[in-house]
């Protein structure tokens, strides 16, 4: 089977005003939340693998 990505599945725990606010946009744009939520993943700035904490 050739997938086109693999799929890790998140819970996030959000306030009611977050939730209302992301979904009155999916409803304005048509859009279904993880959609928004990847899109939003996506424009996060890159960081450089020499910033980040060393890994345990």
């Amino acid at each position: 089977m050739n997938k086109k990505w693999a799929v890790k599945r998140l819970t996030i725990n959000l306030t009611s005003s977050e939730v209302e606010k992301l979904e009155k946009y999916s409803h304005h744009t048509g859009r279904p939340l993880t959609d928004i939520i990847r899109e939003l993943i996506r424009h996060l700035p890159e960081i450089p693998e020499s910033e980040l904490p060393p890994t345990a």
